[in-house]
């Protein structure tokens, strides 16, 4: 597919809505950060009470309360968050993803990041920025659905929960996402 001025002009105006949601970007810091993770984890919690006794075995928690999503050909996301160790906040990261190719839409998610292992999140906390890729396990619970910490699912280094989606694009994945630590 050759691109065309019109396609990366299309491309370009999404990344600007894309920066214009409000998503906490220019947020004025780690309390509005930490507000949103608390009721991100409240939501799932209640939504999905499986999560209660998956975090319980993670060794920490990445929760990104708020990812923004949009493509017209070219696409991106963007969305900050916070890294949880023992209940508490440990660190403030942002995650990014460009992508191209035959897409259209924006939407809206939460994910949260559950590391299993010790090793897993010392691996993320040393990383200058960490990469998602194919390893990890999703666990994308339906509404009301249980979400259970089975033996394989624990056994993965990484698992990850998307939920609260709200949009007109369709899926949500995190390969190829790359999670940076800021200061707010």
């Amino acid at each position: 597919m050759d691109m065309t001025r019109r396609t990366l002009t299309l491309g370009l105006g999404a990344m600007g809505v894309l920066s214009a949601c409000g998503n906490g970007i220019g947020s004025p810091g780690s309390a509005k950060i930490d507000a949103r993770v608390n009721a991100t984890l409240s939501q799932m919690y209640s939504q999905f009470p499986g999560t209660v006794n998956l975090s319980e075995k993670a060794a920490g928690l990445l929760v990104m309360p708020l990812v923004t999503e949009a493509g017209l050909g070219l696409g991106g996301a963007y969305g900050r968050g916070a890294l949880r160790v023992g209940g508490a906040t440990v660190d403030y990261y942002s995650m990014v993803r460009g992508s191209g190719g035959l897409q259209i839409g924006a939407q809206q998610y939460a994910h949260v990041l559950f590391f299993m292992t010790d090793e897993a999140l010392m691996n993320f906390r040393r990383s200058p920025g960490w990469a998602a890729a194919a390893n990890i396990e999703y666990a994308t619970p339906e509404k009301g659905d249980t979400l259970a910490a089975e033996t394989t699912t624990s056994l993965s280094p990484v698992i990850a929960v998307i939920f609260g989606q709200s949009g007109l694009r369709v899926g949500a994945t995190l390969e190829g996402t790359k999670y940076t630590r800021i200061i707010p």
